[in-house]
């Protein structure tokens, strides 16, 4: 099995879910199912249906991010440097609108691009990697070629 790259706040962020999980929406979700069932006949029963539906959600969500969290690789971004690679923030220009954005390299489990955080697998990410401040990259997405030049690259 694969190691997956996380950062410490994005691997803090996933047992938090967890332990949300395990702790409030299953024992509630269990009450549920328990009220739903005494209201008689389960085949017609909305709500019995529906909170079998969100309990099956619930304990796949679980399994998911104890499977992620099993394999997860913390990284901490402060003991890198160099080249970008995962954990860098990068701080780009788009070459056509002079518009800056500033993004962290981050695992799957915690991109979030309204965030600023990019996943590694992203056609933007795939693009910085290896590249230093000063670089220039061209990436294509749905809209076309785009290109951008590197400003900035730390670790925090």
């Amino acid at each position: 099995m694969d190691k997956i790259p996380l950062t410490r706040a994005g691997f803090d962020k996933l047992e938090a879910e967890l332990k949300t999980l395990k702790s409030v929406e299953r024992p509630a979700i269990i009450k549920a199912i328990a009220e739903a069932r005494e209201h008689g006949d389960l085949s017609e029963n909305a709500e019995y249906h529906s909170a079998k539906e969100k309990q099956s959600f619930i304990e796949g969500r679980i399994k998911e991010l104890e499977g992620v969290i099993g394999r997860a690789d913390v990284i901490d971004p402060a003991k890198l440097s160099g080249p970008v690679k995962f954990g860098a923030t990068v701080k780009l220009v788009d070459e056509d609108t002079d518009e800056e954005k500033t993004y962290q390299i981050v695992g799957e489990y915690e991109a979030d691009i309204e965030a600023g955080k990019l996943n590694l697998a992203s056609p933007i990410a795939r693009a910085l990697i290896g590249k230093e401040e000063g670089d220039a990259i061209e990436v294509r997405t749905p809209g076309g070629e785009k290109f951008y030049e590197i400003l900035d690259v730390s670790y925090r």
